[in-house]
């Protein structure tokens, strides 16, 4: 199953990644692996916040 998750950057965009984890997987722990994916990457800086981040099925219409 595959969650996407959207992180603020400092330039004001949105940088959406797909994170690939079962149903049951915790909230903070696709956050965290998306923010490392970002910070591996080319991109200016995302908020570390949790609360700023966006998580949700491809799909679904509720997000978490």
């Amino acid at each position: 199953m595959s969650w996407l998750v959207a992180l603020p950057a400092l330039d004001g965009r949105d940088y959406v990644y797909r994170v690939h984890a079962p149903f049951d997987a915790l909230p903070s722990d696709l956050f965290w692996t998306a923010f490392h994916c970002h910070a591996d990457g080319p991109h200016p800086r995302a908020s570390d916040r949790f609360d700023s981040a966006r998580i949700w099925r491809p799909g679904a219409e509720a997000r978490i």
